[in-house]
């Protein structure tokens, strides 16, 4: 690697970063950083911070986890890479794919579908759906329907059911025949309640009149996240996904559980339809599934899909689908040492009890800072949403909000901003010694916006 001066000097030149905007990249270069180690990353400058988003939802295991680096140099030694297109298969992704039906056994998954990430696996699902109406001789169901805050990766299909516009307006027009209704979220909505029960019967009745107002036999499926992540942390009532199922059965359509950040044990479940005791047609997981040390996902199937596809004699079950990196065997490697990481040290307990110290500390801080205006959580993924006043909740403007995450950086924590929510996820092997740390941090950050 180049060194360190080079790197500064040519940092947010000749490359465009994600959800972000060229110019302002370059003209206020981001943080390069250079090493991690458990739950603590090291910039250029030789500053560490603990990581409390965990990269991307997706250090659950944290940096140092030796079992993933061991599998992944050892797979690089035996088959660093082969194709699943020509009729082959490798040891790992047949191992791994075992494995996975094991792990979400209770959620009905009997089939996995590998990519190469979130965004693939939501397309996949996609596409599988529109094909597992074809086969059944139903091909005018085509529509897809989804929640408004929503977020299922940047692919056309999946930015498509995306329900912010800050994902959909630059790439419009979208794919056809996708409707959004709301989320049921407690602090902003369109029917002004704030009865977590209720709404989540009005958002369910919303999906009803959406569904008979456009024909259910047209609608192919319902993609949801069981907590929505990106959109700020947006946690239902625990009737809400059951509600949506019991409407998707009734007229037949495939429910998809987006499960890319909620599997693996960050909601304190091993996945968000596990949580709220839900079993979905199809699943979409990546991220925690290498902890992040591999690009790796996939589409799960379930039972009823799967018997379709398997049992089809026209050949409209051949699935004309698929990525170059579908099922890697290095990528199937880190998968099964994280997955068994990850049973091991029963992460789910930890997030789900660290998840509870970290929502106590995030509410004491709403009480000692008027801009926080809301608080919002389950396990380790967690959200502040800052505000410029309480009563109208008129959202905290950008500057101020930049102003926040800087001065929570100085504090050595890393933070992340969308929109004028605070998002936590971090590792899921944090202590609860980090999560103190975390709200000291933040303590900082929010008195640097007054």
């Amino acid at each position: 690697m180049r060194d360190t001066n080079f790197l500064i000097e040519n940092n947010a030149k000749a490359i465009w970063h994600p959800m972000a905007h060229p110019a302002d990249m370059r003209a206020r270069p981001p943080k390069v950083m250079m090493r991690g180690s458990g739950v603590h990353v090291s910039d250029i400058e030789g500053r560490t911070l603990l990581d409390a988003v965990a990269g991307l939802w997706n250090v659950n295991l944290g940096y140092s986890c030796d079992p993933i680096k061991r599998a992944i140099s050892e797979q690089m030694d035996a088959l660093p890479y082969y194709s699943g297109f020509r009729g082959t298969s490798t040891g790992p992704s047949i191992q791994l794919a075992y494995e996975l039906a094991e792990w979400f056994e209770p959620e009905g998954m009997v089939r996995s579908f590998f990519t190469s990430g979130g965004s693939d696996s939501v397309e996949t699902a996609l596409r599988l759906a529109r094909q597992y109406w074809k086969i059944k001789g139903q091909s005018d169901r085509t529509k897809f329907l989804a929640l408004k805050r929503g977020y299922h990766g940047t692919h056309f299909g999946a930015a498509s059911v995306n329900g912010n516009a800050n994902f959909r307006r630059n790439y419009e027009p979208l794919l056809p025949g996708v409707f959004h209704i709301p989320a049921p979220w407690t602090y902003r909505n369109p029917f002004n309640e704030t009865d977590p029960a209720k709404l989540a019967e009005l958002c369910a009745a919303a999906l009803a009149d959406e569904i008979e107002f456009q024909g259910g036999d047209t609608i192919a499926a319902f993609i949801m996240e069981p907590v929505l992540g990106a959109g700020g942390v947006i946690v239902p009532h625990e009737s809400f996904m059951k509600l949506v199922r019991e409407i998707c059965d009734k007229h037949g359509i495939l429910m998809i559980s987006d499960e890319v950040v909620t599997g693996f044990g960050r909601t304190g479940a091993w996945s968000g339809a596990r949580l709220w005791g839900v079993k979905p047609d199809m699943m979409t997981i990546a991220k925690a599934i290498t902890s992040g040390y591999f690009p790796l996902g996939a589409t799960l199937i379930g039972e009823k899909m799967a018997e379709v596809f398997e049992a089809d004699k026209s050949g409209l079950a051949s699935i004309g689908h698929g990525y170059t990196y579908s099922g890697h065997p290095v990528g199937c490697a880190a998968g099964i040492a994280a997955l068994a990481e990850t049973r091991r040290l029963r992460l789910n307990e930890n997030a789900a009890a660290r998840g509870s110290e970290l929502r106590q500390a995030l509410l004491a801080l709403q009480s000692r800072h008027p801009i926080v205006g809301d608080v919002r959580g389950q396990g380790l993924m967690a959200a502040l949403e800052l505000v410029e006043d309480q009563t109208t909740k008129k959202p905290l403007d950008k500057a101020k909000m930049a102003d926040v995450a800087a001065a929570t950086y100085e504090a050595d924590v890393m933070i992340r901003v969308s929109g004028n929510n605070i998002i936590l996820s971090p590792p899921l092997i944090v202590s609860a010694a980090d999560v103190e740390k975390i709200a000291v941090a933040l303590d900082v950050g929010l008195l640097s916006a007054v």
